[in-house]
């Protein structure tokens, strides 16, 4: 199963959350406004600073603040910040010695293509695009009817 670590999806929040509030936000603001524990905030921050996504200020006045709008931050960006590379396998874009099989691997190389799709498909899809709020359902009665022509 593929699946993102509860660090980018709290990282996803926490982004969310700075691009809301705006300006300069401390780890402990952030962890109330978001419910996640302030120690795990301070993680995912530091990450994120690591990676270039936010800025660490210091002082008084000192926080967190966005480096780049969410809807130029790309969501391959932030899973790389906490999580590392997107391989689906070991052997992903020539890797070697991470694999006992390797040398006899009848598929090694044939999982590149599959990991640069997906790849492409997190790039393409900004964190503005999942931290928005949902847009509002649709009920029966805001859907207008089709109006058939009488035969």
């Amino acid at each position: 199963m593929l699946r993102v670590s509860k660090f980018t999806d709290y990282a996803v929040v926490v982004l969310s959350r700075l691009e809301a509030e705006g300006g300069v936000q401390t780890a402990p603001g952030l962890a109330s406004g978001t419910g996640i524990a302030e120690p795990t905030v301070a993680k995912v921050l530091k990450m994120l600073a690591q990676s270039g996504l936010v800025e660490g200020l210091r002082g008084a006045r000192g926080g967190y603040r966005l480096l780049r709008p969410l809807a130029s931050v790309a969501l391959s960006e932030v899973i790389v910040a906490m999580d590392g590379p997107i391989a689906l396998t070991a052997c992903v874009d020539g890797g070697f010695g991470l694999c006992e099989a390797e040398h006899t691997c009848p598929v090694r190389g044939r999982w590149d293509p599959v990991n640069a799709a997906i790849r492409g498909a997190l790039s393409a899809i900004m964190v503005s695009e999942i931290a928005s709020p949902p847009a509002a359902p649709r009920t029966a009665a805001a859907t207008p009817m089709p109006a058939y022509a009488a035969e």
